[in-house]
């Protein structure tokens, strides 16, 4: 996608925070969802490490995760892929079901991540 397509930015940062966009279950290349319900999610988490990665930052530097799922049954893999892409202490998280995703996806996942590389578990 062209960032022409889109009337706001895919990753921003603002003193040390930074937000990452939705990035959804597609191939971004063609447009079309991703087949195969982990590995659409996968393809989303993907996207969204790719773009933390134009700032300098990974997966690591998370501290909130959204999860926005077309079938709270996705809530599985959404749970066993967290688990597996995020190290301990991990990021805070939220599922909501949606009833909708652009260009026919499952998913759509976003984060916001912070410079400082301790991430500190309160609870």
């Amino acid at each position: 996608m062209s960032k022409t397509e889109h009337p706001y930015s895919l990753v921003t940062e603002q003193d040390g925070i930074v937000y990452v966009s939705g990035a959804t279950t597609i191939n971004y290349d063609t447009h079309q969802p991703i087949p195969g319900r982990r590995e659409a999610l996968d393809a989303a988490l993907n996207e969204v490490e790719r773009r933390l990665g134009t700032v300098g930052l990974g997966l690591a530097q998370v501290v909130k995760v959204t999860y926005y799922l077309i079938d709270i049954g996705l809530r599985t893999e959404a749970n066993q892929q967290f688990e597996q892409r995020f190290s301990h202490p991990r990021p805070a998280r939220t599922v909501v079901a949606v009833s909708a995703i652009p260009y026919n996806g499952i998913a759509v996942i976003d984060v916001t991540a912070h410079r400082s590389r301790t991430r500190t578990a309160t609870a």
